[in-house]
């Protein structure tokens, strides 16, 4: 992945495939990318949510777990972008 921000659709996935899915993202992320944006919804709960805020928040490769522009969306920092 070559992308200054990557965004991974998780709509539809059980906890399980999300997990592995962003999983998979992190680990082909190189030095490009500084930002992973996690389209999960809202609208069917946020099951999806509260997990990547509960275990990727301490992820060797995340600095931070943020909100993003809206409540679909979860947006994990790798790095500052100057």
């Amino acid at each position: 992945m070559n992308s200054a921000v990557i965004e991974l659709d998780l709509h539809g996935l059980s906890l399980d495939e999300a997990r592995d899915a962003i999983d998979d993202a992190l680990r082909h992320c190189d030095m490009s990318v500084y930002r992973v944006r996690l389209i999960h919804g809202f609208n069917n709960g946020t099951a999806i949510r509260d997990m990547i805020f509960r275990e990727y928040r301490y992820h060797m490769k995340v600095m931070r777990v943020v909100g993003g522009q809206n409540r679909g969306q979860t947006d994990l920092v790798l790095r500052e972008y100057y």
